[in-house]
């Protein structure tokens, strides 16, 4: 069975930091592409980072570009989103996904690939 756990969230300030995790069981974790993604109230889900495994690259939505990094931990079976100087706007329940079909920059993976999800907050 394919289990996807976040962890990590909870309230930042903004300009602060935080890092979200994503324990994976159940696939080969080291062999998926996989994605971060994140639904702000009232608005629809947007893709956030994803990382290839052909290339090693990591990529990232314009939006958070520059103060988000995405990382993967194999040994562990584990994907990290350390999220710098968030902004009010980034507040969203996050999510990460396997990308089953292979990485596909700012599509989202099928619902069916996600985990629950954890809830970030930016207040003061």
């Amino acid at each position: 069975e394919v289990r996807l756990v976040e962890s990590g969230g909870g309230m930042v300030q903004p300009g602060g930091s935080l890092r979200l995790s994503c324990a994976a069981s159940g696939f080969n974790f080291g062999y998926y592409d996989m994605t971060w993604a994140r639904q702000a109230p009232g608005e629809g889900p947007e893709w956030v980072s994803g990382i290839s495994r052909a290339d090693g690259r990591a990529y990232y939505a314009d939006s958070v570009k520059g103060r988000f990094t995405i990382s993967s931990d194999n040994a562990k079976s584990t994907l990290y989103l350390q999220m710098n100087s968030p902004k009010p706007e980034d507040a969203a329940r996050y999510y990460c996904a396997r990308e089953p079909g292979g990485l596909r920059i700012g599509i989202l993976p099928p619902k069916a690939d996600w985990g629950q999800g954890t809830q970030v907050t930016v207040s003061s």
